[in-house]
């Protein structure tokens, strides 16, 4: 991405109150990457972000570190602070997170909201019949993020919001495999039929054993990239 078109992905009519904070540009930075606005490999330059946010490089380099724990940015040394580009080792990780915390929600948790989740898988078919990939990939994101709304936990919340962020980097790796979550959206279908039909058990084991079908394909997908790329 280029840095203009960098600072025109950043909220620049933010109210500037809260702004000269590491955890609220983070909180920025991760939102930005979730949605798929800045992408894997992208270099953030330190001048324009501090510019385009309005804070100083000190506090900006605040949110490049909380960041960097969570294996969303990188530091090269010599080179910059960089968009990751998750591995194997991290999908892994991003799974075994997802399914701790999504069936859970999905059985027990007391802010359930069927109607949205119905909403969302709506919206998913009508990308899907359009041909709008990257709209019903965000869909099924916002899916999963729905999901875990219903604990009703928003430190859950702030801790999907990070996964997520790190699954919209999983994702780019798949962009040669357009077809990837198209199946995906009827299995969401699948699974707000059974939340109608007061099945929230049986939702929460099909919701399991489709995240360890997707992680499988995810590590299939990339285990090939890697032989291709001779890595």
């Amino acid at each position: 991405m280029l840095v203009n078109d960098l600072i025109r992905a950043l909220p620049l009519d933010e109210e500037a109150t809260h702004a000269h904070t590491g955890a609220w540009v983070a909180s920025v930075l991760r939102t930005k990457i979730a949605e798929g606005q800045l992408r894997p490999g992208t270099k953030l330059s330190e001048q324009a972000l501090a510019q385009a946010l309005g804070v100083s490089r000190n506090t900006l380099r605040e949110a490049f570190t909380v960041l960097g724990n969570e294996l969303i940015l990188t530091r090269i040394p010599n080179r910059g602070v960089f968009v990751a580009s998750p591995g194997m080792d991290d999908v892994k990780e991003i799974y075994a997170v997802r399914r701790m915390i999504e069936p859970a929600a999905l059985q027990w948790g007391p802010k359930l909201n069927v109607p949205g989740l119905e909403r969302i898988v709506k919206r998913a078919r009508a990308a899907l019949a359009s041909g709008k990939i990257e709209a019903m990939a965000d869909a099924n994101q916002r899916f999963h993020e729905e999901v875990v709304r219903a604990s009703g936990s928003a430190q859950l919340q702030e801790l999907m919001t990070r996964v997520l962020a790190q699954m919209r980097l999983v994702f780019h790796a798949m962009s040669d495999a357009p077809d990837f979550h198209s199946h995906y959206v009827e299995l969401n279908a699948s699974l707000v039929q059974m939340l109608r039909d007061g099945e929230r058990e049986q939702a929460a084991t099909a919701l399991r054993n489709y995240l360890d079908v997707a992680e499988t394909e995810l590590l299939s997908h990339l285990e090939e990239r890697m032989d291709v790329n001779g890595s």
